[in-house]
């Protein structure tokens, strides 16, 4: 990746991580940490060029998909689709809020650029799954993006959606695992232990790639692999840093679901800012 492109990149995940707290801040509630982790991989998704999207014809038959089954870091979501054009940013300050498009899940009969209404963990990658076997009937040559959270993979139907996805060998199905090791109630592997979660993966017939989440050109490098595989579904699986980019919610299950107060906000936009 040429500097250009990747001091652009910083740049648009930077202004996501400040859209994350600001609106955070706003609404009083809502998920931090799970939403920071994500920010750079959904810089490099929707402003490297890496997605056939149109903000303009956000339901272009041709169109690749991005479902967050991780449906409550919808901030992150919500931030990168409004500064793509999906919305305009003023609707980011209603976040959570009586009467606004933008709930504390995903709606996609209200929010343009939003494929799937999330928010029950473990959904998501089966409409992932759906998504990618109706493309294929259809002949299409699109790909559908699944982000998951490694607590999430809890659930049995991650595991009964992997099974199917290798089953029909959906090589137009693009996992990415927000590997972080928190979740609500602690660390993951004292939650309910996944490990080992790549050979999970590649035992459920996945090819799985393991990068940096924080990495623009590891990100940029496994999405390319991702790409060219054609006969089997790919988990990228992104190892990262729960609240990413402010010190004090990094590394923090606290922050899973706790909004800043505004002068925890306005310190965290100035690490962010950095």
């Amino acid at each position: 990746m040429d500097a250009e492109m990747k001091k652009m990149l910083e740049g648009k995940a930077e202004d996501i991580r400040v859209d994350i707290i600001d609106m955070l801040c706003e609404s009083g509630s809502g998920h931090p940490g799970g939403s920071l982790s994500m920010a750079d991989i959904f810089s490099y998704l929707y402003f490297s060029g890496s997605l056939n999207i149109d903000p303009e014809n956000p339901r272009m038959e041709d169109r690749d998909r991005v479902v967050l089954s991780k449906g409550h870091a919808c901030p992150v979501l919500y931030a990168t689709l409004a500064e793509k054009g999906f919305f305009e940013k003023s609707h980011l300050k209603t976040l959570r809020k009586f009467g606004s498009i933008l709930q504390g899940h995903p709606d996609m009969k209200k929010v343009p650029g939003v494929e799937m209404s999330t928010g029950s963990l473990g959904q998501g990658l089966s409409a992932a799954v759906g998504m990618a076997m109706g493309l294929r009937l259809d002949k299409k040559d699109a790909h559908v993006f699944a982000i998951l959270g490694d607590g999430e993979c809890d659930e049995g139907q991650i595991w009964e959606a992997a099974m199917a996805a290798a089953h029909y060998e959906l090589g137009n199905l693009i996992g990415i695992l927000d590997r972080n090791g928190l979740q609500i109630d602690g660390f993951t592997k004292d939650v309910m232990n996944t490990e080992p979660m790549i050979d999970k993966w590649l035992s459920f017939g996945w090819h799985v790639i393991e990068i940096d989440a924080h990495n623009f050109d590891e990100i940029e490098s496994a999405i390319s692999q991702a790409k060219e595989v054609k006969n089997a579904p790919v988990m990228i699986v992104a190892n990262s840093v729960k609240g990413k980019g402010v010190s004090f919610m990094e590394n923090e299950c606290g922050w899973h679901g706790k909004a800043p107060s505004l002068e925890e906000a306005e310190k965290a936009k100035s690490e962010i800012a950095g």
